[in-house]
Formats: C-alpha cells, sequence, structure tokens
C-alpha cells in the first residue's frame, strides 16, 4: 500500500504544490487537504506547507490556527500522527502550541531569500531518519517572520531533551535564538522549520541540490515500516 501523505492548502499557501511534488518523487501519494475541511482523507501523515497564510495578518499563522483542518491535525497529531511544519507551516505549529516558542519578525526587518546552510541535530524524528546527526546540508530559506523565540527555560529544555532539530551554521539569517532553525516535539512526530526541503529534491532545480528529500524519503519509510 502507498503511503498517502496529506498537503494542506490554506488561503496565502505557496509551497503546496512544490510540497506535492516533493512528496511524489520520495515515493509516496500526495494528498490535497483543504483549509475548510475537517476531514484528512485517511492521510498518513500531514505537512503544512510555506507561504503567506491569511496575508499574515494579526502574526504569521495565528489565523490558520483556527482553520477546520487544524482540530483535526490537533488532534491526530497528538495521538502519534507525524506532521511537518514548513516556514508558515512552523509559525502555525506554534501558534496551534504543537511546538513551543513562537516566531517574531527578522531581527534585521527585512525578507530574506537565501541558500542556507544547516546541520542536524535530531536525526531520530519521524521526518529525519534519512539524516546523519552532525550533518550539514543546504536548504533554501525564504520568510519575513522566521526569528525562533522562546524563554531561557524552554530553550533549555529543548537543547536538555535533543529537541533542536536544525541549526543555522555559518549565518543566522533572521536571529533566531540559540541559531535554532528547526525543532521537533517531545515523541519526535510533530516537526517545524523555516526553511523549505521541498525546494531541494531536484538537481535541475531550486537550490540544485537534493539535501531535502530526505524529509520526505525518511516519513515514507518510517509509514511503510509501521
Amino acid at each position: 500500500m502507498t503511503a498517502r501523505i496529506g498537503v494542506v492548502t490554506f488561503p496565502g499557501s505557496l509551497d503546496d504544490r512544490d510540497t506535492q511534488r516533493a512528496i511524489k518523487l520520495a515515493g509516496a501519494e500526495p494528498v490535497a487537504l483543504w483549509h475548510k475541511d475537517k476531514d484528512l482523507k485517511q492521510v498518513d501523515a500531514v505537512v503544512l506547507p510555506g507561504g503567506f497564510s491569511y496575508g499574515d495578518y494579526l502574526r504569521a499563522g495565528a489565523i490558520s490556527r483556527f482553520s477546520p483542518v487544524m482540530e483535526t491535525v490537533i488532534e491526530q497529531a497528538k495521538s502519534g500522527m507525524p506532521v511537518l511544519g514548513i516556514c508558515n507551516g512552523f509559525q502555525i505549529l506554534t501558534e496551534a502550541h504543537l511546538l513551543p516558542g513562537g516566531m517574531l519578525g527578522n531581527d534585521h526587518l527585512h525578507f530574506i531569500c537565501r541558500d542556507q546552510k544547516l546541520r542536524v541535530e535530531n536525526a531520530g524524528t519521524s521526518w529525519t531518519a534519512d539524516y546523519e546527526s552532525g550533518q550539514e546540508i543546504h536548504i533554501p530559506l525564504k520568510n519575513m517572520d522566521g526569528r525562533y523565540v522562546a524563554d531561557e527555560h524552554t530553550l533549555d529544555m529543548l537543547e536538555a531533551e535533543g529537541r533542536v532539530a536544525f541549526r543555522y551554521v555559518d549565518f543566522n539569517p533572521n536571529g533566531s535564538l540559540r541559531d535554532i532553525a528547526g525543532i521537533t516535539n517531545e515523541a519526535g512526530n510533530v516537526v517545524g522549520l523555516m526553511p523549505h526541503p521541498e525546494h531541494a529534491v531536484e538537481p535541475l532545480i531550486g537550490s540544485g541540490r537534493t539535501d531535502g528529500l530526505p524529509f520526505f524519503t525518511s516519513i515514507l519509510k518510517k509509514l511503510v515500516n509501521a
């Protein structure tokens, strides 16, 4: 049976189609999900893609967090369903309290778009198992509100529990505390990051690298072997 991975489209989503293509290239079946529909169509995992849902009004991800589909995503994530939040999807996961902390505007107050070096800090999650801890990868980054923040207690907890999934290397593009680019929940089924792995899955387009493809092969193997 082919693994089915849902990709939610919110008003203002930009990268839902790119994410669906990345899922297909990895060998799974992408399933389009609509923000107003609570039905997840029996998918095995969910991706919240990048973009500017609801125009980032109030706060990035603050309105999308209350979309009907999120009621089911939150419920299923708490029951163990793998969920990946990319850029705006990461913002939504923090607003939904599936991941701790929050996202603020970049410290330089400008939109940034660049090929970003990352270090894999945790290769034990549902979405990172095809990487190795300490591996350095290059993933495209594009955001305006990408500065990860949390109180010192939360930051210390994430570090102590190995829940920092990715860290910026050589250059911190947005002022994220402790160079954090992505984190995971305690169970390892929910991961959020600001860079865009779906833009690094084919050598001829995007960054020209395939460093992002292991996100999607990782979850495929997790689902097939479950």
